[in-house]
Parts: C-alpha cells; structure tokens; sequence
C-alpha cells in the first residue's frame, strides 16, 4: 500500500514541486497551505510522513507550532522540517521538539527523497519494537500437522493477500489470535500496525472510547486528544478480540464505521477517515447470539465475509507432541534454565488429556513442569510428575500400577489385555484415525481392523480429510 504524505507549504509552486516529486515515486500526497488545512488533514487521517515549512504565511500557527500540535496528537507520525531561512538555532530547536530531520531550501529531489524513504523507515522500525514489546511471547505461526490445522493454514494462505474481512471462530486458547496475526504477516499490510482489542476484559462503559478515541478539551494540555485503536490501526489490522462481548450499542456505531471507513471521536465533530482491515474472534455460536438479540446481524455480515474455524485441541491431539516440545524449548530459553525432555509415556498422557483450555493451557502446563517437576535437568519428564487431573487421563497402559494386575493373569489374557489398551491409546492419540494409528504401529490397516475387532475395542473409522 502506498504511503500518504502530506505537505505543508505556503508557496503552491513549493507544494507543486515536492507532490511532484513524490508522486513520480509513487507515494499518495496531500496538500495543505496553512495551520488550520494541515491540523484537519492531519486528525482526518494519519499520514505516514508530514513534510512541513516553517515559515507560514497566513497562518495561524507556524511550522514549529503545527509539529507541536501534530506531535502532541500522534508522536509515532514521523515530521521533516523545510525551509529557505533556517538557522541552525530554528534546525536544533524543530529536532528537540521531535522534528525527524531539516532541509534547507533550496534542496534536490534526491536528498528529499531519501530523507523521506529514511523517515518513513524509522517509522516503521520504531513501530514494531514498539508492537514486539507489547505482544512479547505471542505465538505467530499455527504448529502442527493435523489435517485439521493443515486446512486452516491453506484457508490463511488463501485469505490473507485479498484483504477481505475474517471472521475466525474457535473455542478459548484455541489460537485464533496466532491465526488473526498470520493473517495479519502474510497480508500486503504486513509492515503496517497490527492492534488488538480484547472486547471481553474491556470495561463497557470505556467500548467507544477505545475503538474510536476522545477529542481534545477545551484545554488541550489537560485534556488531550486521544486516539482510538481504530485510529491507531490505521493503514493496517484491527483484530476485535471475543467481538460478540462488544455492547450492542457499540456494535451499531461500529457498523457504520466500516460501512464509512471513518467515524467521530468521542465528543468531537470531525470526521476521520481511515483505512483497516478488521479480523474478528469468538468463542460463542454468533447464530445464537443473534437469535437472543445480543449481537447484531448486519455486523455479523460484515464481519464474516470470510469464515475460519480453529479447532480444539481434542480434535487435533496429533499435535500435542509438536506444540509440548515447542512450548518446552520456548519456556526454558525465556526462564533461562536448561530444557527437560518430555518422555513417549508422557506426551501419550498429554494426547489422551481433553485438554479444556486448549493450546493456552498445555502451553501453560509446559511451563509448570519445567518449574515444578522432580528430578534433574538431565531427567525426562515421566507421567507421575504430570498433575492429577492430567495424569489421570492417561491411558491403562501407561499407568505403572497394572504390571500387579498382568502378572496375576494367564499369558494369553494378559497379551490380550496389553493389546487392548496399548491400541485404545493410540486410537485416542491419533483422534480414531484407523490409517494413521495403523502406520505409527506398524500394521496393515485391515489387519489392525481385524486386531480391533478380535479385542472388542470399538472404533469409529476417522478418515483424514481430503
């Protein structure tokens, strides 16, 4: 997406010349001639880079007054001062009230282009370290190999460029936020902001000044403008965090937001027009929200154009041995303590587990046993170190306390009873997949049919999706 700067000059032969340049470039360009022209252009929409005179003529404010307004709106806009009768004193002054660079007029296309390619560079660095702090462990990339995730990668890979709205649905912990940022990465808004609103911890009563920021007081200094995440998102993606605890009354105004592509602060007249791509999430069925008359159906058709669906991780426990060791190697390199190998018995306990809260809570769980677990650095993690209501969910198999049970038993049964568990356990790892569970034992499928049959395990056939 082209980069919008605006320019600010008194001269229309100077404006002339700068849209010219940049155009030729392919940058959009706007054009503002005093104080009061570049302020409302400035609050209608964020550029990316002013490009601002200091000497106005006609003007309310001149270029030092007009940055430190715009500064005090949005610091993150990056400002390069202009003028033909600078000094050095008015050149220190602009960089300390947060100017990025200063040219002197007269000046050639080449040095103001590569000021400008700099700024906006600057811009975009100080953006993402500022979003990397803020979002520091967030998980990017969906794990696994489950032909559930498989799916929804092919759909992100799909979606992501066109630039429609998402729509993703999934039970908590699930990863819909990872799915929303993949999207976010592999989209042609990539380097420009990616903000979060998570719609179910935010008071109601703060909804709208949230989305849509506050206008300035009377007393600009006491009461400053304030943007909005919508504002803030301007250029990039919005994701509406569990959209369906957003108020009903907030979710007609921000219909008509999207309908717009623009909106009023909260106690302001003027209209800001932005560009976003908003991602929504939820864990709730919208279809019965909508019934009940808590969520509104022209905001669901906005917000769906595109519908995902984040499985739970019950459905996919194939990826459960993938996403423990991830989590494990995340953990130790954060806590700064030697990784704890996770043993076959385990990770089998930990598919075999329903895992209520999801990817959150394994992740979550990983991090406790690295903390919590007995033994060495060196010692693998076995299953009686796994908490009770994890443990408990692990397969007969596994459990130490049959071998008293086996050996009370005649040769034949007690093969007959490893059997049965040993394959119930497998057939719960690989979520009842015949042809899965037959490749990772080692037999032919029909003959793990006939196994089956013969040992009275009941197994519905779950075929790998197409």
């Amino acid at each position: 997406m082209a980069h919008d700067i605006l320019i600010v000059d008194d001269e229309p032969d100077i404006r002339a010349l700068i849209e010219g340049i940049l155009s030729d470039e392919g940058y959009d360009t706007r054009v503002a001639q005093n104080s009061d022209v570049a302020l409302t252009a400035f609050r209608a929409r964020r550029p990316n880079l002013v490009i601002l005179d200091i000497w106005l003529q006609n003007s309310r404010l001149d270029g030092l007054g007009i940055l430190e307004a715009m500064q005090r709106d949005d610091p993150s806009v990056p400002v390069v001062m202009i003028s033909g009768h600078g000094t050095i004193e008015t050149a220190v002054q602009a960089i300390q009230q947060g100017a990025y660079d200063f040219i002197e007029k007269p000046f050639k296309s080449d040095r103001l282009l590569l000021i400008a390619e700099r700024a906006l560079e600057a811009a975009r660095l100080k953006r993402e370290v500022s979003e990397l702090k803020l979002r520091a462990g967030a998980e990017t990339e969906l794990l696994g190999a489950s032909p559930q995730i498989a799916q929804l990668r092919g759909a992100i890979e799909r979606v992501a460029p066109t630039g429609s709205r998402v729509l993703i649905a999934g039970p908590a912990g699930a990863g819909k936020e990872v799915a929303a940022r993949m999207i976010h990465a592999k989209s042609r808004r990539a380097a420009e902001p990616f903000v979060a609103l998570n719609c179910a911890t935010l008071n109601p009563a703060r909804f709208e000044e949230e989305l849509f920021g506050v206008e300035a007081g009377a007393d600009p200094q006491a009461a400053p403008r304030r943007a909005g995440v919508l504002e803030r998102a301007h250029g990039g993606t919005l994701l509406l965090d569990e959209v369906a605890d957003m108020p009903l009354e907030t979710q007609g105004k921000i219909v008509r937001a999207l309908q717009e592509q623009g909106f009023e602060r909260v106690g302001g007249a003027t209209r800001v027009k932005v560009d976003v791509r908003v991602i929504a999430t939820t864990n709730r069925d919208l279809a019965a929200e909508i019934a009940g008359g808590r969520f509104r159906e022209d905001l669901f058709y906005r917000l769906a154009v595109v519908p995902l669906r984040v499985p739970a991780l019950r459905e996919r426990r194939e990826d459960v041995p993938v996403l423990a060791r991830h989590f494990m190697a995340r953990s130790a390199e954060t806590s700064g303590v030697p990784a704890r190998e996770l043993s076959e018995d385990v990770l089998a306990a930990m598919q075999a587990y329903d895992w209520p809260g999801n990817v959150r809570q394994l992740r979550n769980l990983v991090d406790w046993l690295l903390i919590m677990a007995p033994g060495g650095a060196g010692e693998p993690i076995r299953p009686e170190m796994l908490p009770p209501e994890v443990g408990s969910a692990a397969p007969a198999a596994l459990k130490l306390d049959r071998s008293s049970e086996i050996m009370t038993l005649p040769l034949r049964e007690a093969r007959e009873l490893f059997e049965r568990q040993y394959l119930e356990a497998q057939l719960l790892r690989f979520g009842g997949n015949i042809s899965r569970t037959a490749n990772f034992v080692g037999m032919e499928r029909s003959a793990l049919h006939r196994k089956l049959k013969f040992l009275g395990v009941q197994a519905e056939d779950k075929a790998t999706p197409a």
